[in-house]
């Protein structure tokens, strides 16, 4: 649907760039909200990464989290492949560029099942291996370049959009990623609708990925169900199309959820997302779709 970026002069607050609305009266067919669930497939390493039972860390071997790891990264992200591809929903892969090298055949196997699944560079692993930040932007620019041109070589896919590792970024940053080739990103987490911040080195789309709605931080931080979480992206998404049937010229909005095998990678999780997709697949204001189909569908005039 066609969109307009807005004429007035706004100044992004981390980056100091200016940033403008991407305002879109309505998403194809009408839907008022647009949905994409990016999944994050990452990399951690043995003995790192995200801990279930923080009164069993300090064993070592810690084989209590090291299995809920390694269950999540093989049997979950398997699950939550399966589970979209069976419902008929887009999915989008938040990708750390050392997974395939790291698990070759869960990788090919999840790639199996999601084979057009738009792929978001989410740098190179998610605990020894993040952006350089405090360098410069040239040597986050060029670690931006080695994650691309690693998911290349393993995947066959350029990615245009990225992710930072762990959600770490600062204000270098987004100038490094419009200068590696870029043109989106879901670091933005501040925001209802798509804008645009105007880089030194070139525009870039910025998603919009709250950080009330991403299942990792609510789950392991927060103690919150996968049934909890399901009530928290139910309300969250429905009353951003009950905005929208109250206010008919209200323009579209936009949510990118990110979503975790340790979450909904569980037989539990797994049910709970599968009523949150089915109930949203109802809603006739609401568009499920992947980060890539949702840009194309923005005609910037």
């Amino acid at each position: 649907m066609p969109a307009t970026v807005s004429a007035q002069q706004e100044v992004d607050w981390i980056t100091k760039f200016p940033r403008n609305p991407v305002h879109v009266a309505a998403w194809p067919g009408g839907k008022k909200v647009a949905v994409s669930f990016v999944l994050f497939v990452e990399e951690f390493g043995f003995g790192q990464g995200p801990v279930y039972r923080p009164d069993l860390a300090g064993r070592s071997p810690d084989l209590v989290n090291e299995n809920f790891r390694q269950y999540s990264l093989s049997w979950g992200n398997l699950r939550v492949a399966r589970l979209f591809r069976d419902l008929d929903v887009p999915l989008s892969i938040a990708l750390n560029a050392e997974f395939p090298r790291a698990h070759p055949s869960e990788w090919k196997e999840l790639r199996s099942l999601q084979p057009n699944a738009p792929i978001v560079a989410h740098g190179m692993n998610n605990t020894s291996h993040m952006l350089p930040l405090g360098r410069g932007v040239d040597e986050q620019k060029s670690y931006i370049n080695d994650t691309l041109a690693l998911i290349a070589s393993t995947t066959g896919v350029k990615s245009t959009g990225w992710s930072s590792p762990s959600v770490y970024a600062n204000s270098d940053t987004m100038q490094a990623m419009a200068a590696a080739g870029v043109t989106y990103t879901i670091d933005g987490m501040d925001s209802d609708i798509v804008s645009q911040l105007d880089t030194p080195n070139g525009p870039l789309m910025l998603l919009p990925y709250p950080v009330v709605t991403v299942d990792m931080g609510q789950n392991l931080s927060r103690m919150k169900s996968p049934t909890e979480i399901e009530k928290l992206w139910l309300d969250y998404v429905i009353e951003l199309a009950e905005e929208a049937r109250g206010d008919p010229a209200r323009e579209a909005t936009t949510v990118v959820i990110g979503i975790h095998p340790f979450v909904v990678g569980t037989p539990d999780g797994a049910a709970a997302m599968r009523r949150v997709l089915a109930r949203l697949k109802n809603d006739g204001s609401v568009w499920l779709t992947d980060t890539e189909t949702m840009l194309k569908a923005i005609k910037l005039k």
